[in-house]
């Protein structure tokens, strides 16, 4: 059974880091209802969902993709890039604890999960603001005793590497090409997002379905068309915090140390 870990909106989510957005109120109550509808999306595919609770005095605390990387035989413990949420790591290394041994990035190293794609043995780090070559080269030196090639990707215009490609199915990424250059990926086939729809390449896999957001259904509906069983959620009040799908939960399979 696959396990996603999550955390409750922070009441000082409308505090988050922003890059690439203007600061627009974002209503607490509204980005509750949406994350406990994500996570029963979650539910209804069978992942068990661990909720955490709310961390008041950590803004972007419900983007838990951002402290670590869970992979079959390890978990990595990141180091944002911003320093405003390294404290959100502490709770997330205990959850991860009974699943995976744990390793953590040290400094001067940041990376946010939100900049690691992760698509069968191989792993691509967007370099970021948030996210630095000597991060990379130790998530190298973690990896490569587990078989995973570990790749550097160049990102322009985005938040993560993540908001410009994820992995739809073992062999297939979504894109966008204006943010992403697609001949780092070689091996994989690639459907672009509609133009229209700059943000739409976050989806998030479950087995053999997607959960893609509602903002973008014309995306949604060139996946449909590649043969994926796609699910719609709304997440755009977290939106407004440059949050996306992926970074609302850590998915694995549940291999008890």
């Amino acid at each position: 059974m696959p396990v996603a870990i999550t955390r409750q909106v922070s009441p000082a989510i409308g505090d988050c880091e922003l890059t690439h957005l203007e600061r627009t109120p974002i209503d607490v109550d509204v980005a509750r209802a949406q994350h406990a509808a994500y996570e029963a999306a979650l539910a209804a595919l069978g992942c068990r969902v661990e909720r955490l609770p709310a961390e008041p005095d950590l803004p972007d605390s419900v983007f838990v993709e951002d402290a670590a990387v869970v992979l079959d035989d390890v978990a990595i413990l990141t180091r944002p890039g911003a320093e405003s949420r390294r404290d959100e790591r502490p709770t997330i290394e205990r959850a991860l604890a009974p699943y995976r041994d744990v390793v953590a990035i040290e400094a001067p190293g940041i990376v946010d999960g939100g900049d690691v794609l992760v698509s069968g043995s191989d792993v691509w780090i967007g370099l970021s603001s948030r996210s630095n070559r000597t991060a990379i080269d130790q998530f190298r030196g973690v990896l490569i005793g587990h078989g995973y090639r570990v790749h550097t990707a160049t990102v322009n215009g985005c938040l993560h590497l993540k908001s410009a490609v994820t992995a739809a199915s073992d062999d297939l990424l979504i894109v966008n090409p204006d943010w992403v250059d697609v001949t780092q990926f070689v091996d994989h086939r690639c459907i672009a997002v509609d133009p229209s729809e700059p943000g739409a390449a976050n989806v998030v896999r479950v087995g053999d379905t997607v959960l893609a957001a509602s903002a973008f259904p014309r995306t949604a509906e060139r996946l449909t068309h590649s043969g994926l069983d796609v699910h719609l959620v709304d997440a755009s009040e977290l939106a407004k915090a440059e949050g996306a799908l992926t970074c609302c939960s850590l998915i694995f399979e549940e291999l008890t140390r």
